[in-house]
């Protein structure tokens, strides 16, 4: 039988439930027609705190990198995006903007704190 590693599990679910959310959220803004929940939008950023908090020692550098290289291209994205929208008028583009902007609010916290663990982490050396 294998053995689970049990370190970071509480991170690992703040995770998974902070992606299917904002997919969700994401999906069900643009069907509602209406703009994200503030309060949806605030658990979120909770999420990733939590997420950035019970990342370990030993996966900062990966987690830093996938973070930043995550808000990087939603960023891009959603300028690109709203720039093609406003050009052409596609409709599509509001539910991948509503979805990667959701996404931020969930990775930004978490890198974030990733960051300050960090740079504690150094100057304490």
């Amino acid at each position: 039988m294998p053995i689970r590693s049990r370190e970071n599990l509480i991170g690992a679910w703040a995770f998974l439930i902070g992606v299917v959310l904002a997919l969700v959220v994401g999906l069900f803004s643009v069907v509602a027609g209406e703009t994200i929940n503030q309060g949806v939008l605030g658990v979120l950023a909770i999420l990733g705190l939590v997420v950035g908090y019970f990342v370990s020692d030993k996966d900062i550098h990966t987690f830093l990198i996938a973070a930043v290289s995550l808000v990087l291209v939603s960023f891009a994205g959603i300028q690109g995006l709203v720039l093609s929208a406003a050009i052409l008028g596609v409709s599509i583009n509001k539910l991948i903007t509503n979805i990667l902007g959701a996404l931020m609010f969930l990775f930004i916290p978490s890198t974030i704190v990733v960051v300050l663990k960090s740079v504690f982490s150094i100057a304490q050396r």
